[in-house]
This record gives structure tokens, sequence and C-alpha cells, in this order.
């Protein structure tokens, strides 16, 4: 079969995928009541489905062209130097703690017994990695409405075993990032910013996870752009990135891409450890490492999804300003999210608290709106320390958890994906004072 005949056949596979989606993924017509309102979700079209089916066709299969063309396309988005890809958002603060641990960094690497300074407030895979490393966590609280760590006593909490700041950007909102990079510089302090709820969000007109050492995302289907499952991991520093790609490679001390050779133009001339000099380049490693990459065919739902990104983000901050508006005359009975001052949010969602008088608790109100079909969340974790696995888990705290536990007991949020249209907003909104207003 020529080259041609195989583009035309290709062609006829595109056409074909396009009908399948049209008439598969319909727009379905919202009916209050009986349609749902997502909290989350996946948006695509037969964009997605056509380059994941070029990258099946190719027979390539593992890392190839397409997670190349994401990774500088995404780079390029974020304006850091360099991201690599990795299987979860997860597995991206898994090589970010990790790095962090290199021989070669020396007394700043990070050791068994080291502190590092968090929130309460978080998703468990921000900080396990470091648990997994043997180092104590550091938790400050969050401020309300903004939910972003409080860094009055951010100093205070710094003692001689301190090494890191480790934090997440809320539901897309930003923490006072150039403040605690400020921190983070005078004390020789690592900053990793998680960064997989807060893709296209920006402080001071920066995209976060710049600001810090490394950043990392999660393209989970409920996240901004999704590869189904899938992270990155990104850094402005060249000698961090090597070790980065070490890490997610086996540990290898070999950096030739999934199915090249002597990149380095001497992969039989090396002499590392105890192997005899001339050991094949390719299977030295370096690291206690793992396996972390993902298929060409998840890169390139990514890479279709990339270019929706900023259409994406522009919905999500007119969802969060139309429901902020609508439901602005219940105040007495709610806290409404703001923005962190100098942040330009990429939603992930809406937060919501309950005031104390509100004349409804949490779960009644949760209950209420599911009978109506709108979708919640609690904020993941909630306060951390109160999960069952952290009983068994050393850690220090710093002034007292107080609005920590506010968003434990009285927090949740809705949603503000790109699914949801202005219709399922004016619904919403409309639920909010059915309930709260009889």
């Amino acid at each position: 079969m020529t080259n041609s005949k195989a583009e035309i056949i290709k062609g006829e596979i595109f056409d074909l995928i396009k009908r399948y989606h049209d008439e598969v993924y319909k727009t379905k017509t919202f009916v209050p009541g009986e349609s749902s309102v997502p909290v989350s979700g996946k948006v695509f079209d037969e964009k997605e489905l056509q380059l994941m089916t070029e990258a099946t066709l190719d027979g390539h299969f593992t890392t190839g062209r397409f997670n190349t063309a994401f990774e500088k396309k995404l780079a390029k988005f974020i304006g850091v130097r360099s991201l690599i890809t990795v299987n979860s958002g997860s597995s991206a603060n898994l090589i970010a703690a990790a790095t962090l641990t290199a021989e070669e960094l020396g007394d700043r690497a990070l050791r068994p017994g080291d502190e590092f300074i968090t929130v309460s407030v978080s998703f468990p895979t921000t900080i396990n990695p470091l648990l997994m490393f043997g180092l104590t966590p550091v938790f400050l609280d969050v401020e309300i409405p903004t939910y972003e760590i409080d860094i009055t006593r951010l100093e205070e909490a710094i003692g001689p075993k301190t090494k890191a700041i480790v934090i997440a950007h809320t539901l897309g909102n930003t923490f006072k990032v150039e403040e605690i990079q400020k921190i983070a510089k005078k004390h020789k302090l690592w900053l990793i910013e998680d960064c997989c709820d807060a893709l296209g969000a920006t402080y001071n007109n920066k995209h976060v996870g710049t600001f810090g050492d490394i950043g990392t995302l999660s393209f989970y289907p409920a996240h901004h752009i999704t590869m189904g499952e899938g992270g990155a991991v990104f850094t402005g520093d060249p000698k961090l990135k090597k070790i980065m790609e070490s890490y997610r490679d086996w540990g290898r001390d070999c950096w030739c891409e999934p199915g090249k050779e002597d990149t380095c133009g001497k992969r039989f001339q090396w002499q590392l450890g105890d192997l005899p000099f001339g050991y094949d380049h390719k299977y030295i490693y370096s690291r206690l490492g793992f396996n972390l990459k993902i298929t060409d065919m998840q890169a390139a739902l990514g890479l279709a999804q990339i270019d929706k990104l900023p259409e994406f983000v522009r919905i999500r901050r007119h969802n969060f300003d139309r429901l902020k508006a609508g439901l602005a005359d219940l105040t007495d009975k709610l806290i409404l999210p703001e923005a962190t001052p100098n942040s330009n949010p990429s939603w992930f969602g809406f937060l919501i608290t309950l005031k104390p008088d509100a004349g409804i608790t949490r779960n009644e109100l949760i209950f209420k709106l599911t009978q109506h079909k709108i979708g919640t969340r609690l904020l993941f974790a909630g306060s951390i320390i109160k999960q069952p696995y952290f009983k068994n888990h050393a850690y220090r705290v710093v002034g007292d958890l107080k609005n920590s536990d506010i968003v434990l007991n009285q927090t949740f949020w809705i949603g503000v994906t790109p699914m949801i249209n202005d219709e399922m907003i004016d619904y919403m909104i409309e639920v909010f004072h059915k309930i709260l207003k009889d």
C-alpha cells in the first residue's frame, strides 16, 4: 500500500469518526430537575478521537511524536523551559518529590527526618510522596474565602529541619505564590507548586507553576484538559529536568527518547558504578526510579485538548462569575469564594461554606441539591490530619487549624466545568434560592 493510499484511507476513517461522534455524542437538551448538572467531566469533539486514532495507526503505542508535540506545546503555554509527561498527577507529585532527594543536590537534598511546610486542607497525593520519603509535614491553616494558605505564620513554621514548601493551588485559585517564593528563596527552601487544579491560572500575569522549583499537573477527566489518565511535571532548571526524566524512566542514566539510540554519542564508552567499562548506557541505572510514562494515544488526546484550553478557561471563569452574581443575595447564609489578590484564577469549582446560622447543615443542603440533580463535591480530604490513614504519621501544626476545621465540616463545591451552560447555571441559582429561602 502506497503512502497516498494510506492517507486516503485515513481520511475516510476520520470522516467516519466525525460521523460517529456527531451521532453518539449529540448535545442533549437540558431539562431542569431531570437532567444532571455535572460537577466536573471531560469535554471533547471528533478532533480528540481522530488524533487518538492517528496515534494508534502509527503503531508506535508508547511515548512518541504526539507526546513530544504535547510537551512542547504545553510548556510554551505555561511559559516554562522544560515539561515532561507522566501517567497521573499523583505520579507528577511523586517525581517532584523524588527529584529533590537526588544526591547531586548536596545538602539541599531531601532526607528522612526533614520537614516540609504545607496545609491540612489538601489532596492526599500532594503530600503523600514526601511522607513516603520519610519527611514530616508542618501544617498551616488556610484563609476563607480564598481557601489558600495563611502565610502570616509561614516564617515562624520554618525550623532547622525545614527543607521545602509544598502546596496546591486550591480549586483553580492561587496562593500568594510570589510572596511565598520570596520566603522560600530567603531560607533556601524548595518550592513545589501543585497546579493540578489550576492549569491556566496566573498570579501577577505569570502562570502558576513557574514561581517554584517544580510544578505539577493532572490530566484526569475532571481537570482542565484530559488524557483520561495522565499528568506532567515541569521546571525551569535544566539540572532538575534531567533528574526528573531519570526518575520517570526507570532511574536510568541514559536520556535517549524511546526508540532512539546513542544520543550522547558514546553509548558504549561509559564507566559508572561498579559496572565494567563500556557497559551499554541504555541499561545503566543511577537512581531508584520508576516507569511512569504515558502512551502516545494519551498524548494525542491531550494535544487536541490544548487547542481548546483557552476557551475552557474562559468558560470556567464565566460560569464562576454568573454563579457568584446569582448567589450574592444569599451571603447571609453562604460564604462565597473570592480570588486571591493579584490573581486571575482558572476556576476548577465554586466553593461554598455554610455559615453557622444558615438554618441547614451541609449534609442536608447537599442531599437536597442531589435530589435536584445538582452535583457536589467536598474539598477533597477536608483536613488531612483527620483522615484514617494519617493516624500513623507524625506532623507539626503551627498556630491552629480553625479554618481547616470549618472546611472539614461546612464547605463543599459545585461545578463550573465547560460542560455547564448558562441554562444550568440559572437552574442552580434557582434551586439554591428555593432551598435557602423556603
